[in-house]
């Protein structure tokens, strides 16, 4: 699993699989033998053809927002380490999801450089209080929450009128879905 910081669950990659006619695999089930439930996996190796469950041919870049990756890279089985799957070289997909994340990021709503300089210095004096003085950097980060949660209830506030911004446009600027969104917005809104 490939993760952006910034984008959480929003935006987890993974290597995709393709089968030989181009379509994409649903997840495959494991019959445990006890219980209802069935274990169900969609990481790429589990494709190998054995076991019932289907051949991929190629590989892709994957996202968990929906986003699949244009390129196909060839799956050769026979490079592939049984015992070590995760070991085999996904670099191609995962480049392509890169480039997915850097297309996500410059959609959303810029953050002004100063701001950003200033919370780079403010990590940064966390960081080594949190070391030197645990207890000031315990109270230092609560005056952060406090500051957020009126900030983030002030801008849900101001978005929320007749005129303001469409579900989608927020959910682009802000790097999810629009139900993310709207969880988010309302979260904030009541102060949560």
């Amino acid at each position: 699993m490939w993760e952006s910081e910034e984008f959480g669950a929003e935006h987890e990659g993974r290597p995709g699989v393709l089968l030989a006619d181009g379509t994409e695999p649903g997840p495959v089930y494991f019959d445990t033998g006890s219980g209802p439930t069935m274990h169900q996996s969609t990481d790429w190796w589990i494709y190998d053809g054995t076991l019932g469950a289907p051949l991929a041919t190629h590989l892709r870049g994957a996202c968990s927002c929906g986003w699949r990756g244009t390129r196909h890279y060839l799956l050769d089985w026979e490079t592939v380490d049984r015992r070590c799957p995760y070991l085999t070289d996904t670099t191609g997909p995962e480049h392509d999801w890169n480039t997915h994340i850097t297309d996500v990021q410059s959609r959303t709503a810029p953050v002004p450089a100063e701001l950003l300089a200033l919370l780079d210095q403010a990590e940064k004096h966390l960081t080594n209080l949190a070391t030197e003085n645990p207890l000031a950097a315990l109270r230092a980060v609560a005056a952060l929450e406090r500051l957020t949660r009126q900030t983030a209830s002030e801008a849900a506030f101001n978005l929320d009128t007749p005129d303001g911004p469409s579900w989608d446009t927020i959910g682009q600027a802000l790097g999810t879905s629009e139900e993310t969104a709207r969880s988010r917005l309302t979260r904030y809104a009541l102060g949560r």
